[in-house]
């Protein structure tokens, strides 16, 4: 009984791709949080936050890992995402909302150590409660579009957002 256990253990680890997962991440990493550099938000978020990729490169194919860290009144409004997102609240407390409207009507208050699961496609917004770090896993290349076009940061002053550099959907 017990060799069956571990043969089932070892196998379902295959087949949950451990071994991509390695050939993705590369080398062994390791931070620890006065280790981690911050930098400026990527231009497709809004800025008054800062980000730090921890593996991967979210503008290519395969995983990420990415942190934000945000000020209270940051927010992110309503948009869209090209691929699945696993969202963990490091610390702080953020508001997760569904819907094109960021009205608070359809939300879900995240303290630190909440996780939360975004399909694809799904119209979201969140709001920063309190000075809070929140980690993004996915898969690339990342993308955001935006609900209202007003609210994407890359046409503040830039050229026709009809072209394909603004938008992260499958063509």
């Amino acid at each position: 009984m017990k060799r069956k256990l571990a043969v089932l253990i070892t196998g379902v680890g295959i087949v949950c791709g451990s071994a991509a997962v390695a050939e993705t991440v590369g080398t062994h990493k390791a931070f620890l949080p006065q280790d981690i550099k911050w930098g400026p938000m990527p231009p497709n978020l809004p800025t008054g936050a800062e980000a730090a990729v921890l593996y991967g490169d979210p503008s290519k194919e395969g995983m990420f890992a990415l942190r934000l860290k945000a000020p209270k009144g940051y927010r992110i409004p309503p948009h869209t995402h090209p691929n699945p997102e696993a969202i963990t609240v490091i610390s702080g407390k953020i508001t997760l909302g569904m819907g094109p409207s960021a009205d608070r009507v359809s939300i879900e208050y995240l303290p630190a150590g909440s996780f939360a699961s975004m399909p694809h496609g799904v119209v979201h917004y969140v709001l920063v409660d309190e000075d809070s770090i929140v980690q993004v896993n996915a898969t690339g290349p990342w993308g955001i579009d935006y609900v209202n076009a007003k609210d994407d940061p890359r046409l503040n002053g830039a050229p026709d957002p009809s072209s394909d550099l603004y938008s992260s959907k499958q063509k």
